[in-house]
């Protein structure tokens, strides 16, 4: 049997996410241009209000069909495999951009997401998220439906001219929704 270790910060110093995580077209899950793809997008603020210039969010998702890709080699952006996983830092006013698909409902009945974790300083752990693509299934999606009415407003992105628009606030009113997950989970 193994010695059991006590859990230490995700982050004792740092981060830094400008050395070694950004990659070329991370932001890109699709080309832009190509059919189909929308543009998920948004700003990132702190709980005064204020941008948060120095945040990395990556995101995971299903394909347009609920198709939840498996293949490995998602830092390898070939120009046309959907992987559904990317990686973006906020530029100085705290907005993020992807280029994407929106995605479809992995399982029958259920509402699609795109599900989002956030680095960033002063988080010792990362932050876990989903944002909701408005429409029909929101009414019958469990996890929304376990929230107070008040909050679930925080997990639903706002369509817009160019996709989806997901605004995430790290603490204070209207903080967004934060996912906690079990260990081993």
């Amino acid at each position: 049997m193994g010695t059991l270790l006590t859990a230490t910060p995700g982050q004792t110093i740092g981060p830094f996410y400008g050395y070694a995580l950004p990659f070329e077209r991370g932001n890109e899950l699709v080309p832009p241009g190509v059919p189909g793809s929308i543009r998920f997008h948004g700003l990132v603020t702190d709980g005064a209000g204020e941008p948060v210039p120095d945040v990395m969010l990556e995101i995971w998702q299903a394909d347009g069909d609920g198709t939840t890709p498996r293949s490995s080699g998602s830092l390898h952006r070939d120009g046309w495999t959907f992987t559904g996983w990317g990686r973006v830092s906020t530029d100085d006013e705290g907005r993020y951009s992807f280029t994407t698909v929106e995605p479809g409902p992995t399982d029958p009945g259920r509402a699609p997401f795109i599900a989002i974790t956030v680095f960033g300083r002063g988080l010792l752990n990362r932050l876990f998220t989903r944002a909701y693509v408005p429409g029909p299934d929101l009414l019958d999606e469990p996890l929304l439906a376990g929230l107070p009415e008040d909050r679930r407003q925080t997990l639903i992105a706002e369509r817009d001219a160019h996709g989806l628009r997901f605004d995430i606030r790290l603490q204070g009113e209207n903080e967004t929704v934060f996912l906690r997950f079990s260990a081993g989970e």
